[in-house]
């Protein structure tokens, strides 16, 4: 139990920042000082930490006692592909603004 309480911790720290970076995403309209090297390194992360839990035995044997755990990367994981569709948005209104 203090392992996935631990991990939780972890994810939920992590987790914290990306609904205001997506409310600044939003908000300032365009793609300067974002990164989408760092944006796609976080996604690949949070898909390989879910996959991690479907390849571990023990966790999928007690699957219905942990699949909280799971919750959190997933509400993380939706967060950054919300920021990276905002990206994109920004990317296009930066050219469009240049244009």
């Amino acid at each position: 139990m203090l392992p996935e309480i631990l991990e939780i911790v972890m994810i939920v720290c992590f987790g914290i920042s990306w609904p205001f970076n997506v409310v600044r995403s939003y908000k300032s309209r365009t793609a300067k000082g974002k990164s989408l090297v760092f944006l796609i390194c976080i996604i690949t992360g949070y898909i390989a930490g879910i996959a991690s839990k479907f390849f571990n035995e023990a966790y999928m044997n007690s699957f219905a006692d942990k699949w909280y755990v799971l919750v959190f990367y997933f509400i993380n994981l939706v967060m950054v592909l919300a920021d990276l569709a905002l990206y994109v948005r920004n990317l296009r209104l930066d050219k469009s603004k240049t244009a």
